[in-house]
């Protein structure tokens, strides 16, 4: 009699679980329509402050007298630390929309059972969370860089002036590079809030935000538009750890708690 070997189908590694988080990432819909909002949020902001303060300067009413500043802060501490509408409706934005599509996407494994059937297999559960927050932080990098060229599009039909003044084109683009590296951080916060929640995506979206208001005053003063690359060394490194250690949380509750 012939025996017959059952063999268990290997456990996916790092590189598989990219591929897939990949694919089902930017083949959704909702991915792209987070996008185009990006992309549009600035346009509109920009061509309806600059109608509504008319054909006059910034003391007849319009909120943005140079493009620039839907990039960030000077870097003063008061500039960092203000609540107008300048500081409130500029590129930080994105921080709290990619936490949306981050809780959107990380609960849909758990309402689909893609998790279930994932750790079936002895799946190694940290790689999970480094997927996750990879391709999180990628999508958040991709909606920063969308929101950045909706501002160029925007001011340009505005006709706002995109004068540099006292800034640089070096220190815009310092800063630019600094909120990549910071969307890390929070890419890594929306997973653990995520991860956290399961299934119920409302709870993750309101932990996310909860967090996310706590450090929003964290991204004006750490990326300014006066960045150098001591910014974005600060940023970097500062995404690297945050994300380990939240990561490792991650992994933790996922070993703790039922995939449900």
């Amino acid at each position: 009699m012939e025996s017959k070997v059952f063999l268990r189908k290997p456990a996916p590694g790092l590189k598989s679980m990219l591929a897939v988080d990949f694919r089902r990432m930017f083949t959704t819909r909702f991915f792209y329509i987070m996008l185009g909002i990006s992309i549009a949020l600035p346009v509109l902001i920009l061509v309806m402050t600059k109608g509504a303060g008319g054909d006059t300067s910034a003391a007849a009413g319009e909120m943005f007298t140079n493009v620039w500043q839907t990039i960030g802060s000077t870097g003063s501490s008061s500039a960092a630390m203000s609540m107008d509408l300048t500081t409130m409706c500029n590129i930080n934005m994105i921080f709290f929309l990619a936490a949306v599509l981050v809780c959107v996407f990380v609960s849909d494994d758990f309402k689909s059972g893609y998790c279930k059937n994932l750790f079936t297999y002895r799946a190694n559960k940290w790689m999970y969370v480094i997927s996750k927050t990879l391709v999180s932080s990628l999508c958040g990098m991709l909606m920063l860089l969308g929101y950045f060229t909706g501002a160029i599009i925007g001011g340009a039909i505005a006709g706002i002036s995109f004068e540099l003044g006292s800034l640089t084109g070096s220190g815009i683009a310092m800063s630019m590079i600094s909120k990549l590296f910071l969307i890390i951080v929070f890419a890594s916060i929306y997973v653990l809030m995520s991860v956290a929640a399961k299934k119920r995506t409302w709870l993750s979206v309101l932990l996310s935000f909860g967090v996310g208001m706590f450090m929003f005053m964290i991204i004006p003063a750490v990326t300014p538009l006066t960045s150098t690359i001591v910014n974005v060394a600060l940023c970097l490194i500062g995404g690297v750890i945050f994300g380990g250690a939240l990561g490792a949380v991650s992994t933790l509750i996922l070993n703790k708690t039922d995939l449900i």
